[in-house]
């Protein structure tokens, strides 16, 4: 609710300071301002594409700190790292992601978390896949989010500042059904994972890297 109020206030000063400017030059306030907009999610999805594109997201290296030839010790930092920190790393982009959806489409909220999961999950499920792996998922992580700006621009309302400015209240109600796609992320980075120790145990994930280098 405080959102709410917020938001209200803050369009009552944009349309107070616009009706004040000359009519040529509200025009020019509102387009700098979806263009800013437009910038900052073009650099967001530059930066997305390498960080969500690539299948060990981050190097923490957490066994150099496994002073110990122990299995468990091994197998603990392997959990700790890539089971528990980097599925985390991963929903906070995808929260990042949905909150510039709310901004740029005109969609309702389960629709933008739908569309935010499937492509986060998408490029994921990408990355670990033999012969395409990450080349393959970082394409994706550029062309879909860009393709969805591509649609948003084609709506009427797109540049309507107002409408934008209005959709920040919806990230308090977004937050609250965020949460339930968390176990979701979890469990797919799981199971490839569990996928890239079996291909290592079968001995083919040596042979899928060395082609995927090749091509």
């Amino acid at each position: 609710m405080a959102l709410e109020e917020m938001t209200l206030q803050i369009i009552d000063t944009y349309r107070s300071v616009v009706s004040s400017m000359p009519l040529g030059l509200r025009s020019f306030v509102s387009l700098f301002l979806v263009v800013f907009l437009m910038v900052v999610y073009s650099v967001f999805i530059w930066k997305l594409h390498k960080f969500i594109g690539t299948k060990n997201t981050f190097e923490l290296n957490l066994k150099r700190f496994n002073k110990s030839e122990h299995p468990f010790i091994a197998s603990l930092l392997y959990f700790l790292e890539y089971l528990i920190i980097l599925p985390i790393f991963i929903f906070f982009w995808f929260a990042i992601f949905g909150i510039f959806l709310i901004l740029v489409m005109e969609l309702d909220l389960k629709t933008i978390l739908f569309i935010s999961a499937a492509v986060i999950t998408t490029i994921r499920i990408i990355a670990y896949i033999p012969g395409y792996g990450e080349a393959l998922s970082r394409e994706v992580a550029k062309l879909l989010p860009l393709n969805l700006l591509a649609i948003a621009l084609l709506t009427p309302d797109f540049f309507d500042v107002e409408r934008v400015i209005g959709n920040l209240s919806h990230i308090v109600e977004f937050f609250s059904l965020l949460l339930s796609y968390l176990a979701f992320i979890i469990i797919i980075e799981v199971i490839l994972r569990f996928f890239e120790l079996f291909l290592d145990l079968l001995g083919l994930k040596d042979t899928a890297d060395k082609e995927e280098k090749e091509e």
